[in-house]
């Protein structure tokens, strides 16, 4: 039955098609031929996008439809795109993108179960040119001002104007370069009015800007922004429109900025922007006279949080209601979750294993996530960081920009085991890579009451020898030692007047470019230390340190190292009990500077050239090897070196049982 009635409409459609017609004024009969169809037309009924669109058309979501060119929705013709439609773009660079030119329009009917997905095959930066909108909105490059992508034409009066939809649109692959100032973004917005409505748009892989607006007054809701390699969201020309709910992403190395705004500032909004970086960078970055009001901030993993690049007043960027403080880091809890995205299918997933910013009360880490720690993560006083047995924690290779640190009043609980040490390490496991773990006590240094750190500028110090800062149990830490300056570079771990209520046992640190670990001044003891081709010195003590090492094994294979001991300044006679070290590339073993000292028992000692160094002239009866002055012979041609003639030959550390001191990440 339905086959007749289809066969009786295709006649009846023939028929009026070729309907005899008499002409006026003539008795001769006259035939109507049905117009041919567009070429535009006849490629997008063969599934290809190419040419410029003329008139109103809908697309088939059955369709796969190929962007092999440029394709343009001209003024006054609307493009419909329906829920689960797909379009594959030619990897061909600046020559294939989707225009709407100003008059035009665009109607994306995505949704969250079938979003409409543009993108290349790869999805790989810079494949094509992404989706351009031209409209009549105002904006200070003025009207009928000219794109520098395609040359469109865009801008006028109407800051209502309506260019259409966007709803539920996944992009991927875009940022085609034009040339070495002009890029095509992923979504471009030219003087797009506030009567277009923009919600839920994912930018993925863009080898420029995920999403830019010059100038107009277009709002948009719920944007996903994933490694787009300049900045995730740019405006400029005088945008004044709002974005809610934001969710950037950067976990590629080299990009520009979360945000970038230039020229004037006609203040746009952004409630709710979580930004997310695992390779450090700059947040939000301001030029010249912009600015903008933020509310919901959270950036975590920046190197840099706020950037007026021109020197712009903070005062033109409102963050939480106050003005912009680029000291801050903004590491708020996430105001919009990644997982409110499930229908961009990511295939990248970052979650809140991330460490950066502060501890101000008690947080416990979990041993079954893999932390990446990206920046500073500090624990202020009062806070307390802990860290379970088998957590293992990924240093970003950002140098100075990373680290951990307690300060003075803060606790970190490390609770490794044997079997599950917890480890803190670059990938590389390369020396320089990143800062190390930093502490601050309030124990005594003759460095005074609240001393300044030569690293972060910490304050350390005060008269409370029995300061408790912690425990650290199990830790193994590799490729620190990241250079400050000429003069000052992080340890491995550095002990800034921590007190003798800190617990210290089993720790082992290899691979760093200064000291393995150095106590400035305090009173805290450690048993159980590992330290392996560390440059500069693996034990260092200064300003009137007096605890105790017990069991200490030291190993040099690389060479150019400093020493295996120094020590500084005042000798308040720290000990060391049971002390190995060992070198395959000679060196030197211990060197006390000006007035230092210490008491050592069991020393083993072979491999290196110079066995004591008494590098100011200090007097050796400093130096106790077994409770007796170091017996030691001035080498040859040498003023202040020696050769120890006896006391270095005890029984070595047996380390066999400290399978823990090599666990990586």
């Amino acid at each position: 039955m339905k086959k007749s009635v289809f066969k009786i409409l295709n006649i009846v459609a023939f028929s009026l098609a070729t309907l005899t017609l008499t002409n006026c004024g003539s008795d001769e009969p006259g035939i109507i031929i049905e117009e041919p169809k567009s070429e535009v037309l006849q490629n997008l009924a063969a599934g290809v996008m190419n040419g410029n669109l003329n008139e109103s058309f809908t697309l088939n979501s059955n369709t796969v439809y190929n962007l092999n060119g440029s394709f343009i929705v001209e003024s006054g013709a609307t493009l419909t795109i329906p829920a689960g439609t797909r379009i594959q773009a030619l990897n061909g660079g600046t020559s294939v993108y989707i225009a709407v030119l100003k008059g035009g329009k665009i109607d994306i009917q995505g949704t969250s179960s079938a979003p409409v997905f543009m993108s290349s095959a790869s999805g790989n930066p810079g494949d094509w040119g992404g989706l351009t909108i031209c409209g009549e909105a105002t904006t200070t490059a003025g009207v009928d001002a000219q794109a520098e992508v395609g040359g469109f034409i865009y801008g006028g009066t109407n800051d209502a104007d309506n260019s259409g939809s966007i709803n539920y649109l996944v992009i991927k692959g875009t940022g085609a370069q034009i040339n070495a100032d002009s890029q095509y973004n992923g979504v471009s917005l030219y003087a797009v009015g506030s009567g277009t409505t923009i919600n839920n748009v994912a930018v993925i892989n863009g080898s420029d800007d995920g999403i830019e607006f010059f100038g107009g007054t277009v709002s948009a809701t719920n944007l996903y922004l994933e490694n787009c390699e300049d900045d995730s969201i740019d405006w400029t020309e005088g945008w004044s429109g709002t974005v809610d709910n934001t969710h950037i992403s950067h976990t590629i190395s080299g990009f520009s900025t979360a945000f970038e705004g230039d020229k004037d500032n006609k203040n746009p909004k952004f409630n709710n922007v979580t930004a997310v970086s695992t390779v450090g960078g700059t947040a939000l970055q301001f030029k010249k006279q912009s600015g903008a009001t933020i509310t919901g901030l959270s950036l975590t993993g920046y190197d840099t949080s706020i950037d007026m690049k021109d020197g712009g007043a903070l005062t033109n960027v409102i963050i939480d209601g106050v003005a912009a403080n680029p000291a801050l880091s903004y590491t708020n809890p996430a105001t919009v979750q990644a997982s409110s995205f499930a229908w961009v299918n990511s295939s990248v997933s970052i979650s809140t294993s991330i460490l950066q910013g502060t501890v101000s009360g008690k947080v416990t880490l979990d041993a079954s996530v893999k932390y990446k720690l990206n920046s500073s993560y500090i624990v202020q006083s009062g806070g307390e960081l802990v860290i379970p047995a088998g957590t293992k924690i990924e240093a970003r290779n950002g140098g100075t920009g990373v680290y951990i640190a307690v300060l003075k009043g803060g606790k970190i609980d490390i609770q490794g085991t044997a079997v599950n040490p917890v480890v803190i390490s670059s990938p590389a496991e390369k020396a320089g890579d990143w800062g190390g773990l930093t502490i601050c006590g309030d124990a005594t240094t003759t460095a005074g009451i609240d001393a300044q750190a030569e690293v972060g500028g910490f304050i350390y110090g005060g008269n409370k020898d029995d300061d408790n800062s912690g425990s650290i149990k199990y830790l193994v830490i590799k490729g620190t030692g990241a250079q400050i300056n000429a003069d000052s570079q992080y340890n491995g771990i550095s002990f800034y007047a921590v007190g003798s209520g800190t617990t210290i046992e089993n720790i082992s640190v290899i691979n760093g470019a200064d000291d393995g670990v150095e106590f400035f001044g305090g009173t805290v003891s450690a048993t159980n230390i590992y330290l392996e081709n560390n440059e500069d010195d693996s034990v260092d003590w200064t300003e009137g340190w007096n605890g105790t090492l017990t069991n200490t094994y030291i190993s040099h294979t690389v060479s150019g190292f400093s020493t295996g001991f120094e020590g500084d300044k005042d000798n308040k006679n720290p000990k060391f009990n049971n002390l190995t070290l060992k070198s395959t590339v000679g060196g030197t073993a211990l060197q006390f500077k000006k007035q230092s000292g210490g008491s050592i028992t069991n020393l083993n000692l072979s491999g290196y050239t110079v066995d004591l160094d008494m590098k100011d002239g200090g007097a050796i009866s400093n130096v106790k090897i077994d409770g007796s002055d170091a017996n030691a012979t001035l080498i040859s041609g040498e003023t202040s070196k020696y050769t120890l003639n006896s006391g270095k030959s005890a029984t070595a550390i047996d380390i066999s049982g400290w399978t823990w001191i090599n666990a990586g990440l």
